[in-house]
């Protein structure tokens, strides 16, 4: 029996752009997402490239759920941004001491050398 495959876009919130920039991240379908989460699919795309928007993930949390990506106010909001600040801060790593910000992240990326 061949295991169903729906693509990403299939999940509401999500567009076809999402097909690309998750395949990037190795998930292809959202069967995939749907069994890894919220934040550990997050993480992924993060570490694979996509540049980190809060909306964005609230949209994919929502879009998990079934429900519209403007569904998410309040308490639930506020809650899913420090999760959404926990997942960027163990993505990005922890920066080096005594350097900016963007100097972190222009060392990730390989533009400067280390100290």
């Amino acid at each position: 029996m061949a295991l169903m495959s729906t693509p990403v876009s299939s999940i509401p919130n999500l567009g076809p752009a999402s097909d690309a920039s998750f395949a990037r991240a190795g998930l292809t379908s959202a069967e995939q997402v749907r069994v890894l989460g919220a934040e550990a699919t997050y993480a992924a795309l993060i570490k694979a490239g996509t540049r980190p928007h809060f909306i964005g993930f609230y949209a994919l949390v929502m879009g998990l759920q079934g429900r519209p990506w403007n569904d998410c106010q309040g308490d639930e909001k506020a809650a899913l941004r420090v999760t959404f600040d926990k997942i960027k801060a163990t993505a990005f790593g922890p920066k080096e001491k005594g350097r900016s910000d963007l100097e972190a992240a222009l060392d990730m990326i390989g533009v400067i050398e280390k100290r």
